[in-house]
């Protein structure tokens, strides 16, 4: 009997790493767009969450693809531009619009658009000028977020 209580710590946290893992994940920032709220280099805490429990204002890590040039893609000529690709990108970013929502202006959309649709985000850097954002992807559809940041974590930039 003794034995069988020694494995009861040795279970609960074992319980609580897999359950730790399902629900949590480490996210790095890379570029500046999120800047000065979160600045390369570091590392955030995000919380897994349904696209239903995302508000405007939360800050979220999601994966988008991006349609642009690109150096060093297949078909470019060193030293131009790049070629026209599209690359998917786990990005850290702000809620602005959630469905139902007025789409910013900042955003393209189609003439009979005046609100978000169902299962689709806006989402937008907060330091815009260094921002890919939805104003260059569009909408991010609800399948591609990945959870709500909860807290940044220690960095070169930020140690705890």
């Amino acid at each position: 009997m003794t034995g069988l209580l020694a494995l009861v710590p040795l279970v609960a946290g074992a319980a609580t790493v897999l359950w730790a893992r399902g629900n949590f994940l480490v996210a790095h920032v890379r570029g500046a767009s999120m800047s000065p709220a979160h600045r390369p280099g570091d590392k955030v805490l995000v919380r897994r969450l349904p696209p239903g429990r995302i508000r405007p204002g939360d800050v979220v890590v999601a994966d988008v693809v991006v349609t642009g040039l690109w150096p060093g893609a297949p078909g470019s000529v060193p030293g131009r531009t790049g070629a026209l690709g599209s690359v998917r990108e786990r990005v850290v970013k702000r809620v602005a619009a959630v469905p139902g929502d007025p789409v910013p202006a900042a955003v393209p959309r189609r003439a009979d658009e005046t609100s978000i649709p169902d299962g689709c985000f806006i989402l937008l850097g907060d330091n815009s000028r260094f921002s890919i954002d939805s104003r260059h992807f569009g909408y991010v559809p609800a399948a591609a977020m990945i959870g709500k940041v909860v807290r940044p974590l220690a960095s070169a930039s930020r140690p705890i």
